[in-house]
């Protein structure tokens, strides 16, 4: 965004933001512009970073950190001023969301509360995730690092997420894991969190069908499964651990 000249397009940006909590929200339907501008935190958090962000690309000291300060004080949404936000973001409730100073987000996102783009280790530069458009981002999710979450894609609530996600595709879990969803995805959010896929649990169900069909292939042939010896008192002693020592890698 360009410097102090560029306050027309921040209003401009402020009405399409009013207009994507109206169309995201099911609890704004109905609700007039000016109310949702007047309550809604996430359009409050959203229009001080617009304005934050302007002073800061124009080289204004101070009083953009000022005013994310007093964002986040005002609505729990921590947003960096230089970080770079893309058109019609919508934070539905917001308390706890975090968007760390080199994060990128594209047009159409949406986030839920508790979402952190976070960054890892003391390194300088490039340090926090890159959200492409039509991205929907569920509760609690972590996004970690320098990573590229595709368009369209979709992230399940409380993922972790530490590696690019492909574009159309949803994550789930700790560590996340992108499944790929049959088809296009339709444009726009979608907060179906209930009928996620779950790649964990399904190979689970399939190592417990695979040993129940072992075990009555076992009993047809006249051999208690119960019987059968097991190597778990050869397996090897474990190896104490040793204290580490030297420097502290987080400087403490």
């Amino acid at each position: 965004m360009p410097g102090l000249g560029g306050f027309g397009r921040v209003w401009s940006e402020i009405r399409r933001d009013v207009r994507a909590a109206q169309e995201r929200d099911p609890a704004a339907r109905g609700v007039g512009s000016s109310e949702v501008l007047a309550i809604w935190p996430g359009v409050h958090a959203v229009l001080a970073h617009r304005v934050a962000h302007a002073l800061f690309a124009a080289g204004v000291p101070f009083l953009p950190r000022l005013i994310a300060g007093l964002a986040r004080l005002w609505t729990g949404i921590e947003i960096h001023p230089a970080a770079r936000i893309g058109r019609a973001l919508f934070i539905d409730h917001g308390m706890g969301v975090v968007i760390g100073e080199t994060a990128e987000i594209g047009d159409d996102v949406t986030l839920y509360q508790g979402v952190t783009l976070g960054g890892t280790g003391f390194a300088v530069g490039k340090r926090h995730p890159t959200v492409q458009d039509n991205v929907t981002i569920g509760s609690g999710a972590k996004l970690l690092g320098p990573i590229v979450v595709g368009h369209g894609s979709k992230i399940g609530a409380n993922s972790v997420v530490i590696h690019d996600v492909p574009p159309n595709s949803t994550v789930v879990g700790n560590p996340g894991h992108p499944v790929r969803i049959d088809g296009r995805r339709p444009e726009g959010p979608d907060a179906d969190w209930v009928h996620l896929p779950d790649p964990i649990s399904d190979a689970l169900k399939g190592l417990a069908s695979r040993i129940g069909a072992l075990e009555r292939a076992l009993a047809e042939r006249g051999v208690d499964p119960a019987t059968i010896p097991s190597d778990a008192d050869d397996a090897a002693e474990p190896t104490p651990l040793r204290a580490a020592r030297g420097p502290n890698p987080a400087g403490g």
